[in-house]
């Protein structure tokens, strides 16, 4: 008993730094040389706030390379390639079509190419997992671990966009996060990231399918406006962009449109479970609200003129997201079956809305400052930043009724279900409709 209670006492008394392993603290001081190096090598290129930034990271990687340590293995390959990528520049952007591994591999359009197909199998394993009769387990693991490869392809090809930038030349070098091409791999990795930790956290990889269904809708979005529009190409940035106030205001806010979308799917497949047992079709409506969605998509584009060079990809769109809605309508009872329980889904929503909430709120106050820094006021009204304070509204009254009222199954599900409906117009129908101040982001 004395033995016991002193284990217990030991265990408790423990300190956190205490915990960790060899590991940890190797990663820590690869990730400390890391960072040093760079501001020994590159501060010449840095304002005062840019090496504030780079400094203040280096801890926050290191910690969050031990609260989730599949952030470590996925740290050291990223920065292994990108360096090999960088070598093998020898600051000639020629080299690109000349180097086999770069040509293929690692120039940031072939990284984000691999990003596009690996997010699409991983999209059609995870799938797989529902329908396979004796494989499910295998196919939802084959899934998993293409999400893994397509978040470490989307970092290499940011990391050595951002020092292609820098080669091109010294006053267009810039932090890939300036345009809707760069945000779109912004928002395909990160919401895939926030997954991969539920994935983890909860012991369930069942619901891939339907995180990796809104990523797989942006990745089809960035390869359109790759083909259509070639945003691909590296651009100067704009007076109102530089500014060292974006590279802090535009990853937090995309945590928040990621981990939004990621509850909002999570919410869909809460529904999907409910009303698997539903045999009146015409009662399946998050069904047809989804079909309904990804149809609206094409039809936005092509009524807005922007798909005038790509019309018939919109129509292979559209025919796509038919067939992915009538497969879910016709094994909703298999999917359902396999679904985690409603309290996990429940609980997966509601973390995800509180992480994304917390950022949003930090993006938002960040914008007001970037804006009194631009423009010389904090707040003008514009459409961007009107429909911003509609999505940060809609969420601070979703989590005020479900900490206050106790809110949760199916009307939670609705709510966030819509909430990147709203979303998604702050995000990318403001730059379609509407034009203001932040018109720079139009397509």
């Amino acid at each position: 008993m004395n033995t016991v209670t002193s284990t217990t006492t030991l265990s408790l008394n423990e300190g956190w730094f205490s915990r960790r392993s060899l590991a940890d603290w190797l990663f820590a001081a690869f990730v400390l040389a890391g960072g040093l190096f760079a501001l020994a090598r590159y501060h010449g290129a840095m304002d005062v706030y840019e090496k504030a930034i780079l400094v203040g990271t280096l801890p926050a990687m290191v910690w969050l390379g031990w609260f989730w340590r599949p952030l470590q293995r996925l740290g050291v390959v990223v920065a292994a390639a990108s360096v090999l990528a960088i070598v093998s520049y020898q600051g000639d952007l020629a080299r690109a079509d000349a180097v086999f591994w770069l040509k293929y591999f690692l120039s940031s359009q072939s990284a984000i190419l691999w990003m596009s197909v690996l997010f699409f199998m991983s999209t059609v394993f995870y799938w797989l997992g529902f329908f396979a009769k004796s494989q499910s387990d295998a196919m939802e693991r084959i899934g998993s671990r293409l999400a893994w490869a397509a978040v470490t392809m989307a970092l290499i090809g940011t990391m050595v966009r951002w020092y292609e930038s820098h080669q091109i030349g010294p006053d267009i070098g810039h932090i890939p996060v300036s345009n809707l091409y760069e945000v779109f791999v912004l928002f395909c990795w990160m919401t895939t990231a926030f997954y991969l930790y539920y994935e983890e956290r909860y012991g369930t990889r069942a619901l891939g399918a339907f995180v990796m269904l809104v990523v797989s809708a942006a990745v089809g979005f960035l390869l359109w406006y790759t083909l259509v529009r070639g945003a691909h190409e590296i651009q100067p940035l704009v007076p109102a962009l530089q500014s060292w106030w974006m590279k802090l205001h535009v990853p937090a806010n995309f945590i928040g449109y990621g981990t939004f979308s990621l509850a909002a799917m999570v919410a869909f497949a809460y529904l999907i479970k409910q009303q698997a047992a539903e045999t009146r079709w015409w009662r399946l409506t998050p069904i047809w609200l989804l079909g309904a969605a990804l149809c609206f998509v094409p039809i936005a584009f092509r009524q807005r003129g922007v798909a005038e060079a790509g019309g018939s990809y919109w129509v292979g769109y559209a025919l796509i997201s038919a067939l992915i809605a009538a497969g879910i309508l016709l094994g909703r009872r298999r999917i359902a079956a396999r679904l985690p329980a409603f309290e996990v889904l429940d609980d997966v929503m509601y973390k995800a809305i509180a992480v994304g909430f917390a950022f949003f709120t930090i993006a938002t106050v960040l914008g007001a400052l970037w804006a009194a820094d631009a423009w010389g006021g904090y707040w003008s009204w514009d459409p961007k930043e009107t429909w911003a304070l509609i999505v940060w509204l809609n969420y601070a009254a979703w989590l005020h009724m479900r900490l206050v009222k106790g809110l949760r199954g199916m009307v939670a599900s609705w709510w966030a279900l819509a909430g990147l409906a709203v979303t998604t117009f702050a995000f990318l129908g403001v730059n379609m409709f509407l034009s203001g101040l932040h018109s720079y982001g139009t397509l």
